[in-house]
């Protein structure tokens, strides 16, 4: 066949034609796009989401009664004064000296209200060892954490003064700016790392500078496009911190792994002699295909977070589908244009020590040849596809087996952070002299009368009753808002940091306490929130929304693998790989950091739990990125069995040149993942060892053993499409072909498959 005689049908293919023609517009096209985008994004400026829209069930509608009654709760804050010996208390002079200094530093910075003292307040802790300075800020509380540093060095000041006692300050606002500064630490060391790492294997990928330089390019230039269509989306779904990580984590993974699809494809096709015209055509016309199918499945995966009604899942959801999007899109427009540019120049700035072998002058594998060590796998998976199954399938369902026990709890700040920050020993310090202290319950009171007889009479039995029940040790503290008629109830749990210990708390004054005193009274409204009240509202929250998703997630998968290779077949076995990498994953995320098993080798501390919000943001994120290589290996065995080859041939020859790509596209894949895994925040690290751990399964397990050993069991079962499905549109002509029409694949049950 002449390198000009091909035929490329389809969107893909227009779209790398097209660019190809028209290099020069395509590409001025996508540069005005990326910094219309960043313009426009930054002139809207981004609203983030509030922290009562994050919130449900009984803590959304306390929020509801502030919110409506125009109540402003500041964040407060609290200043421990402890003895560091056993001999010192609350009654000595000096410790009532440091207090005193304590009230009049906060109050000397202007920025506080409501200051407090303990021996007003009776917050002396029961050894009289331990006493809390209580204030609160001034301004909104969203944004107290940038106004605390002024306060926070004046309660500095006075420890220099007082070195026999310990005076440390903690609360809303101090921990708002400490998770602040961590965060965004942890976000720029994953920023700053993630590109280098990138670069740097592809440049072992690719043996050459510019050809290395082409994936990072585009997937940073789609991550700052995205962040521009952020600000502006954020007006109609407000965004986060947490969106924009995970959006630059999975930007620069699929962003990076569609343009390597793509290149490879075209570098193969020039090894084999194909002219550089012919090359990017069939390039554009099969892994510009898989790029299309694969991103629309990984975008629908995505969406799948929008079914939760979790504003943070919302934005983390929308903000991951633009960049897959615009992604995809810049791998089939723009990438053709600047291939067709640098023609053979794509090859400038060679690392000769990397491809010694000069009889290949483009540095790219022949098609023929692929990869020696997955060739030696294949041809023992293939010898013995049944063994191979089984034992592969053992060894996932295995390693899932500890997902049946897993545990899930939002992580308090000392199994956030651990000893890394000195504010989590303080935090431990105020929950250890005053349990749930810390972060207290609140009940929200909302009454015809808030100075009823009978509402009072309530509010003071709630008061006794919270203590006597034993879900607080006090000081129950009640703030009358007369105008509004509402009352705002504050409860230290007992449990404190326990979660578990403070969530029967919790339960106790839910389902009893309020029941036997504001429940009795007519026309009364006493939800509950908090810390502990709010993680276990968004459980319940979280909880209810997982069928949707799994069936959105998993329905709309199984209806595009489909349409995409028109065969029932692929489309049930790609469900089905999916789910065993996802369990896999779940099992090493329990096994890590819930049993602790070589927690020490990720940098794990003692969480024993999963955090919440992981196992869904898990499954969606894990179902819709493994369809990358899923879509990429499947389609190159397709086409070589529409070309004439048997199946097993077909996979032999789609598994072995898909090899190198794969194996590329993965350990990218999971170095940036992994990046994540050494961040110092717990749900970080989790995320990122959860990530890392399913693509490198998925790539290697199941790709290199799992699914030839399926497809050759099923032989030409592969392509069974029944008869009442052949009504359904036709999405496989969007693919390159010789100008003579291929051997079809025999027909199976129903129709025949094609081209």
């Amino acid at each position: 066949m002449g390198n000009g005689d091909t035929r490329v049908r389809g969107i893909a293919a227009r779209a790398g034609g097209w660019s190809a023609r028209h290099r020069w517009a395509a590409v001025g096209i996508w540069v005005l796009f990326v910094v219309l985008s960043m313009a426009v994004g930054s002139a809207a400026g981004r609203v983030d989401v509030k922290e009562s829209d994050q919130m449900g069930g009984e803590t959304h509608t306390a929020a509801q009664i502030i919110q409506d009654a125009g109540i402003e709760q500041p964040a407060g804050e609290t200043v421990l004064i402890q003895a560091r010996d056993g001999r010192t208390t609350a009654t000595d002079p000096g410790f009532r000296s440091a207090v005193t200094a304590v009230v009049r530093a906060v109050e000397g910075t202007g920025r506080v209200t409501n200051v407090t003292s303990p021996y007003d307040t009776k917050t002396i802790s029961r050894d009289g060892r331990s006493a809390l300075v209580q204030f609160d800020m001034r301004g909104e509380a969203d944004t107290a954490g940038d106004r605390v540093e002024p306060v926070l060095k004046a309660v500095a000041g006075v420890q220099k003064e007082h070195g026999r006692l310990r005076i440390e300050e903690i609360g809303g606002a101090s921990m708002q700016k400490t998770f602040k500064d961590a965060f965004g630490d942890d976000f720029k060391q994953a920023e700053y790392s993630a590109v280098p790492v990138a670069l740097g294997i592809l440049l072992i990928a690719f043996g050459a500078l510019v050809a290395a330089l082409l994936p990072v390019a585009l997937a940073i230039t789609a991550i700052m496009a995205t962040m521009g269509l952020m600000g502006v989306v954020s007006h109609l779904q407000p965004m986060s911190d947490t969106a924009n990580s995970v959006m630059l984590l999975v930007g620069m993974a699929v962003g990076v792994d569609y343009c390597l699809f793509y290149l490879r494809r075209e570098r193969e096709e020039r090894a084999a002699g194909r002219d550089p015209r012919a090359a990017l055509q069939i390039a554009a016309a099969t892994s510009g295909r898989a790029v299309i199918v694969s991103g629309v499945t990984v975008c629908v995966a995505m969406a799948g977070m929008l079914f939760t009604g979790i504003a943070t899942f919302e934005a983390m959801g929308l903000a991951s589908l633009m960049v897959v999007a615009v992604a995809m899109v810049g791998s089939v427009t723009v990438l053709p244009a600047l291939l067709s540019l640098l023609g053979k120049r794509v090859e400038k700035g060679r690392l000769p020590f990397l491809h010694p072998d000069k009889r290949r002058g483009n540095g790219a594998r022949s098609s023929g040849e692929g990869s020696r060590v997955w060739g030696a796998v294949l041809k023992v998976v293939l010898a013995r596809p049944a063994v191979s199954l089984v034992v592969a399938a053992g060894a996932l369902l295995a390693v899932a087996a500890p997902a049946l026990g897993m545990k899930t709890q939002n992580l308090t700040m000392d199994q956030e952070f651990g000893d890394t920050l000195p504010i989590v020993a303080t935090y431990n310090r105020v929950n250890d002299a005053f349990p749930g202290g810390s972060e207290p319950a609140q009940v929200v009171v909302r009454a015809k009368d808030i100075n009823a007889p009978d509402v009072k009479a309530a509010l003071a039995d709630f008061r006794t009753q919270a203590i006597s029940s034993g879900a607080s040790r006090g000081p129950v503290d009640i703030r009358l808002h007369d105008a509004q008629n509402v009352a705002v109830i504050s409860v230290p749990l007992v449990g404190g940091s326990d979660l578990d210990k403070a969530g029967r708390s919790l339960e106790l004054l839910r389902d009893t306490v309020r029941l036997d005193t504001l429940g009795k009274v007519d026309g009364v409204q006493a939800p509950i929130t908090g810390q502990v009240a709010g993680s276990h509202d968004f459980n319940d929250q979280l909880v209810g929304s997982v069928v949707p998703v799994f069936a959105f997630v998993v329905v709309f998968a199984f209806l595009l693998m489909l349409l995409s290779f028109r065969s029932l077949t692929i489309a049930v076995t790609s469900i089905a790989l999916n789910l065993l990498s996802v369990g896999a994953a779940y099992g090493i995320l329990v096994a890590v950091f819930q049993h602790g098993w070589g927690a020490s080798l990720v940098g794990a501390h003692g969480v024993g739990a999963i955090v919440t919000w992981l196992p869904l943001f898990l499954f969606v994120i894990l179902f819709g990125l493994s369809m990358d290589y899923h879509v990429f290996v499947v389609s190159r065995i397709r086409e070589a069995r529409l070309r004439g080859r048997t199946t097993k041939e077909a996979i032999a020859h789609g598994v072995v040149t898909t090899a190198g790509v794969v194996t590329s596209a993965a350990v990218i894949m999971v170095a940036v993942f992994a990046i994540f895994g050494t961040l110092s925040m717990q749900s970080m690290k989790q995320m990122g060892v959860g990530l890392a751990a399913a693509v490198l399964i998925d790539a290697t397990v199941i790709r290199g053993v799992l699914l030839p050993a399926v497809m050759a069991l099923l032989g030409e079962r592969n392509w069974y499409l029944p008869k009442w499905l052949r009504r359904l549109p036709d999405l496989t002509h969007d693919e390159s072909a010789p100008t003579a029409t291929p051997p079809q694949p025999p027909a199976v049950e129903g129709e025949k498959v094609g081209v």
